[in-house]
């Protein structure tokens, strides 16, 4: 069991401590926070201590972290915390649920939050600091490469290439064998069926209100 330190105070942080606390081998024992977003000196009954000083009170060499920060600026905030928590030295750990099918043989990298009901098949390659919200799946042989969020029940299929901080929103639809450029941003709903270009967004069209009301419809 490792003491962990989660870097964040908000619905993030409040859920890596549900799923830190119940569903592995790790113990939380604080939070921490940039010192201007403090806002008392506890959370969740832990203490909650500024970044700048967390070094002096969970020396690197006795606790371990996890970057708990959600897709902010195309994942970049959650990147450049992930960075300074390494520079202090911290070693970062990842979070893969009990109830997530996890088929690879491929190890992931650090701090990377996996949730339940995902399915990760053979020969899946997972980079660093990668959330998977709950119920994807993630085809065989597919890659997610560093500083990526997916939603909840997307379809990446086999031999898909995901870049480095992309945002792919609930029930998208990646086909297969395309690359999905870095800091691509993909919408809830899009259907994905070719190459993405880099920072490219991709949006599906959206439900329009029907010009009949709904008791004037025989279902």
């Amino acid at each position: 069991m490792a003491r962990l330190i989660i870097f964040g105070g908000g619905d993030i942080a409040r859920l890596a401590h549900y799923y830190f606390t119940r569903d592995s081998g790790h113990e939380v024992v604080a939070f921490t926070v940039d010192e201007k977003y403090l806002q008392g000196d506890t959370f969740l009954d832990c203490p909650l201590v500024p970044f700048e000083k967390v070094t002096e009170l969970y020396p690197p060499d006795a606790y371990k972290m996890f970057v708990a920060l959600s897709y902010a600026r195309m994942n970049k905030l959650r990147s450049e915390k992930y960075h300074q928590t390494k520079q202090k030295g911290y070693e970062l750990v990842s979070y893969v649920s009990t109830r997530c099918s996890f088929l690879t043989e491929n190890p992931i990298g650090d701090n990377c939050f996996i949730l339940e009901d995902n399915t990760i098949q053979p020969f899946v390659k997972i980079g660093n600091n990668v959330t998977l919200w709950s119920g994807n799946h993630i085809g065989h042989d597919a890659v997610i490469e560093d500083h990526c969020f997916l939603a909840s029940h997307i379809v990446v299929s086999g031999y898909v290439r995901i870049g480095n901080h992309c945002f792919i929103g609930v029930n998208a639809t990646l086909r297969n064998s395309i690359t999905i450029a870095p800091e691509t941003l993909i919408g809830a709903g899009a259907i994905i069926m070719k190459d993405t270009v880099e920072k490219g967004v991709y949006l599906p069209q959206r439900a329009e209100l029907f010009k009949k009301r709904s008791d004037e419809i025989e279902l």
